[in-house]
């Protein structure tokens, strides 16, 4: 084999490849890079070729006519008193995240999808839980439910109070579905949504380390 055959990229097998890719674990050319990137590739998220694509890529505009959970109202006042709901069902999704490495943003769509479903049902005062065919979208389903009603039990035994109510849990997922859709870049194999997460999640474990950490005065 010659020094030009073993410069070719792994994918199309035409063009110099021009980068090491993690997610073929071999040669890749820049154009198969681009086009392949969470589409046939799984991409680590700690790529850097995929952390600078991020900075540039260019969402779908969302279109309204197509916006998830369209009848369930999200306002201001209701992000900022149930802002604690919120990060915990995004911290159980990373956590989760973190157990099944090879899931991808539709997967975390899915498991959304089921839940509010699940919590519909029960505004209407029945309860029938929609688990997904997919089994990583399950994995995520039955980690959030089983996470927010373990810690809604906690506080209630704690304090004698409910935190929050089903139709609260309701609004949460719904506004994290509409999340997932603004950020979703329709790749095949795309976790925008699930790094925004990662990330939020290290920026929020950093600041509270900083918080704890003792003032060292000269």
């Amino acid at each position: 084999m010659s020094k030009e055959d073993t410069n070719r990229c792994e994918l199309c097998e035409t063009r110099r490849a021009r980068r090491a890719c993690p997610g073929i674990r071999g040669q890749i050319c820049s154009v198969c890079c681009g086009a392949e990137r969470e589409v046939t590739v799984n991409c680590p998220l700690d790529c850097p070729y995929l952390e600078e694509a991020r900075r540039f890529e260019r969402v779908p505009e969302p279109d309204p006519a197509t916006l998830p959970s369209p009848d369930v109202p999200i306002s201001d006042e209701f992000l900022r008193r149930h802002a604690g709901l919120i990060a915990l069902i995004s911290q159980t999704i990373v956590e989760t995240f973190r157990d099944v490495p090879q899931a991808v943003d539709s997967d975390v769509r899915e498991a959304l999808d089921s839940l509010v479903r699940t919590y519909q049902t029960l505004q209407s005062g029945l309860y029938y839980e929609t688990l997904p065919t997919n089994p990583l979208a399950g994995i995520f389903h039955q980690a959030i439910r089983r996470q927010v009603e373990q810690t809604r039990r906690e506080v209630r035994e704690a304090t004698g109070s409910t935190p929050y109510r089903d139709v609260d849990i309701l609004g949460a997922l719904v506004f994290l579905q509409r999340v997932h859709y603004a950020h979703d870049n329709r790749r095949p194999r795309g976790r925008a949504f699930l790094h925004r997460l990662l990330v939020q999640s290290q920026r929020y474990a950093q600041a509270r380390q900083e918080q704890e950490s003792p003032i060292i005065l000269p």
